[in-house]
């Protein structure tokens, strides 16, 4: 397999941003990606970007060197004589349909992360997480490429370091391997993980119980209620991360503003929910030229059409410079820019 050169990459960006890639490649198997990463465009490139489903990344001009998008592809469930289910997912398979397949398939556990964009891959990267619940708690292993040796290697849970939107691999391990393949362990005695306000209060509204069906439409609806479609209007989801303190931090900040909301954590910090913060400087639904807040989600950042990645950066420096004047916090981009 070779890379083809000079590609555009608006499709696999959900910003939908006008940029190209001197070098692109998507292979199918191990074998297709040894070869790639042992060819001479590879080895002279000034750089190189995996690129998964790309609604993680923020393209600010043309990538001037290699993009590898690994089509990988398969879903098996392997012997499993714990209290889990082990699922063995390809890195490059949509992670929202991968969660529909195994709601189809009676092995729940996975419907409070429904509708995440991107791929199985790049999920434990991010350490994604939504409405209670974040990958890590639903994670085996992965099995990952090292680039420079060309040799496979296990991750397991404490070998990821996984923290709140991170993990090894956004750390010492970032840019020396390429996620093949996830395997995911689902609880085989279901519990429903329920307690995140949306998700309660939308139960008891409809008068429904929490089983993994009803849970799974709850999470769909309201991730669609609150956030673009990147095929209508190109996003990213989430920009920002939601600022994490200790409890004093927070209450300093309550004693200025009182209907601040915050979110106790198993381990005793607490986190700040940045829309709140953003909306609080007035930006829900700022436009600046093609680059704007969402308007249902101001933690959302908007392509309207023909912005650039500069335009959507600097709309986002504008947001931290105001949110540091206002609260003293530095919001932190969740999302890769390049």
């Amino acid at each position: 397999m070779e890379f083809s050169s000079d590609v555009n990459l608006q499709t696999l960006n959900t910003f939908g941003l006008a940029c190209r890639a001197r070098w692109f490649a998507a292979p199918t198997t191990l074998e297709q990606l040894q070869d790639l990463l042992k060819s001479a465009i590879f080895k002279q490139a000034a750089r190189f970007l995996i690129l998964g489903g790309g609604s993680n990344v923020l393209f600010l001009k043309d990538f001037d060197g290699c993009v590898i998008t690994p089509h990988l592809y398969g879903l098996r469930l392997l012997e499993s004589p714990g209290d889990e289910w082990l699922v063995e997912v390809g890195a490059g398979e949509n992670w929202h349909s991968m969660v529909c397949t195994l709601m189809e398939q009676n092995l729940p556990g996975l419907e409070n992360l429904a509708l995440i964009p991107g791929t199985v891959g790049a999920a434990p990267v991010q350490n994604i997480g939504a409405y209670g619940l974040e990958i890590q708690e639903r994670f085996a292993w992965l099995d990952a490429l090292e680039i420079q040796t060309g040799k496979m290697c296990r991750f397991d849970l404490e070998a990821c370091e996984f923290g709140y939107r991170s993990s090894v691999f956004k750390g010492v391990a970032a840019g020396r391997f390429i996620i093949m393949s996830v395997t995911l362990a689902l609880p085989k005695t279901w519990k429903a993980v329920s307690h995140y306000a949306d998700v309660d209060n939308a139960l008891r509204q409809q008068g429904l119980s929490a089983s993994p069906q009803n849970i799974f439409e709850i999470v769909v609806a309201a991730r669609r209620s609150k956030l673009p479609d990147p095929r209508l209007m190109g996003n990213a989801g989430s920009f920002f991360k939601n600022p994490v303190m200790t409890q004093l931090q927070a209450d300093a900040l309550k004693t200025d503003y009182p209907s601040l909301p915050s979110y106790q954590q198993a381990d005793g910090t607490v986190k700040l929910p940045a829309a709140w913060l953003i909306e609080q400087c007035g930006f829900k639904g700022v436009r600046r030229g093609a680059a704007g807040v969402h308007d249902r989600q101001a933690l959302v950042l908007v392509n309207y059409g023909g912005a650039t990645g500069e335009q959507l950066l600097s709309l986002a420096k504008e947001i931290q410079t105001e949110v540091h004047s206002r609260f003293g916090l530095m919001l932190e981009p969740e999302l890769l820019i390049v």
